[in-house]
């Protein structure tokens, strides 16, 4: 498989990423997205995520592959509980921001490296290439809380 659709998906939801970054007011960054999570928080959460995609890009050798000892835990909650707290004591406006570097970060990375290599083309890659997918499917739940 190709990897231009990792690359158009991701790049398409990091120009979304963006634009309501840019267009989000002090107040709105506020907002509770649902009863654990503000509209930063969850942009902390996407950045957290796309940070441990970087740091497994960054372990990545064309010739082996990734090391073994860099395995996703196929039961998250307890990481995204466990950082909320964390997540929301960052400044809004500075974890809005540090959303955006990290996501043009890792789309760069991750258009590095050949897609299939990559998760859901590889399935035993713990990197899914398609970081389009959670930031998608988290900036529909911040659009909604705002509208």
């Amino acid at each position: 498989m190709s990897d231009a659709p990792f690359a158009e998906d991701n790049a398409r939801e990091l120009q979304r990423l963006r634009d309501l970054v840019a267009r989000l007011s002090d107040e709105e960054l506020r907002t509770p997205v649902n009863e654990h999570w503000t509209v930063a928080a969850v942009l902390g959460h996407v950045a957290f995520w796309d940070a441990r995609a970087l740091y497994l890009a960054e372990r990545f050798d064309p010739s082996t592959g990734f090391p073994d000892d860099v395995d996703e835990p196929e039961n998250v909650d307890w990481i995204n509980d466990s950082t909320r707290a964390l997540i929301h004591a960052i400044d809004p406006r500075g974890v809005a921001d540090l959303t955006v570097r990290t996501a043009e970060e890792i789309d760069a990375r991750v258009a590095q490296i050949p897609a299939d290599k990559l998760w859901p083309n590889d399935p035993d890659s713990p990197l899914n290439g398609r970081r389009a997918s959670h930031r998608g499917e988290h900036l529909d739940e911040i659009e909604a809380a705002l509208a």
